[in-house]
């Protein structure tokens, strides 16, 4: 069977462990959305992953869901990425950029904006906004002409993030966000070239996918995918049927991966599994579920035939994860109170075990 600690070519990148840190939203960037200081030891501090997927990036400001997040639309947010991506660098690891436009998660308040979607349908909720949750506002459905703007905004940032020093992009198609949105059966109720069948549901995906393929390359561009989830309320009544077109457009433009979480009965997973000829990322426990991601739960996709498989909360207490994986050690455990409180409490404090040689 294969092993966590093989190697795993990836495009151009040569992954030496099995292992990637998924993206977590952490809120701890600079106003203006700026990449900070912390955050470049952060990312550091775990890039002993095989890869590292970074926090959500907004592409624009509309598509901004929280306040504290960083992005990628401005020349000086660019930049602040640059000092990130070399210090992953010199530890000698390798980072993607996840670009994360909200949509309908997304409020007023966060970016003087009122959030767009599909359709003028509201998620299930809270957000978070500068003062505070608030419930999530009725969003203004996009006009067919201004859909493929949105689209682009991936590509635009996918251009700014490989400038910036990123080994890559991956698209967040999950967890009931815009491109969620379009693929789902409740959030999108359009009638035009964007919603109703299957093929329509899936184009918004499949053109940012492609326009960010046209940016930076295909070895450049993946998407983490969430089938059948209902973060932020979105539905999917034909999961199965939805995700395999999606998957073979995705082939068609030959994107580097696909990540895919446990949001769907394994059954339906390992069936997807076998309709993407590419590599797998496998993302085996629920963002906000009981449990983190472990050495078992690894070993038990990689046997169903994933290539990589995401660790999120555990990289967060555990900057030196991967060899506790490898030799055992205890995971220490996760103080959820510094998630999203600032600062570099919980963020940078936490200590690798001392190995001896």
């Amino acid at each position: 069977m294969t092993s966590l600690f093989q190697s795993h070519q990836l495009g151009a990148l040569t992954l030496p462990n099995r292992v990637v840190m998924a993206p977590m939203s952490r809120v701890r960037a600079a106003p203006g959305g700026l990449a900070t200081p912390s955050m470049a030891t952060y990312y550091a501090q775990r890039a002993t992953a095989g890869l590292i997927v970074s926090e959500g990036v907004q592409p624009s400001l509309i598509g901004q869901s929280n306040p504290g997040t960083p992005g990628l639309h401005t020349e000086e947010q660019q930049a602040s990425w640059r000092p990130v991506t070399e210090a992953v660098h010199a530890n000698g690891g390798r980072i993607f950029a996840q670009l994360m436009h909200g949509g309908r998660v997304s409020h007023p308040d966060t970016t003087g904006f009122q959030p767009v979607g599909p359709s003028a349908v509201p998620a299930v909720g809270e957000v978070f906004t500068p003062t505070g949750p608030q419930p999530t506002p009725v969003p203004r459905a996009l006009e067919t002409a201004e859909v493929p703007e949105h689209a682009r905004s991936y590509a635009e940032a996918a251009r700014r993030a490989v400038d910036a020093g990123f080994d890559g992009v991956e698209l967040h198609g999950a967890n009931g966000y815009l491109i969620s949105q379009f693929l789902s059966t409740n959030a999108n109720l359009r009638t035009d070239r964007y919603g109703g069948s299957v093929a329509h549901r899936i184009r918004f995906a499949v053109e940012a996918v492609s326009a960010t393929v046209e940016a930076v390359g295909a070895a450049r561009t993946g998407i983490r995918l969430s089938p059948g989830g209902t973060f932020w309320g979105v539905r999917e009544t034909d999961v199965t049927e939805l995700y395999t077109a999606l998957l073979g457009e995705l082939a068609r433009l030959e994107v580097a991966y696909v990540h895919l979480e446990a949001t769907a009965d394994e059954e339906v997973l390992v069936a997807l599994r076998r309709a993407w000829p590419g590599t797998l990322v496998m993302n085996p426990v629920l963002p906000m579920g009981p449990k983190q991601t472990g050495r078992s739960e690894a070993d038990h996709w990689l046997g169903l035939g994933a290539d990589l498989i995401s660790f999120g909360r555990a990289f967060i207490a555990n900057p030196d994860l991967v060899e506790r994986l490898r030799t055992g050690a205890p995971l220490a455990p996760v103080d959820e109170a510094t998630y999203y409180q600032g600062g570099d409490a919980g963020y940078l404090t936490y200590p690798a075990l001392q190995y001896s040689a």
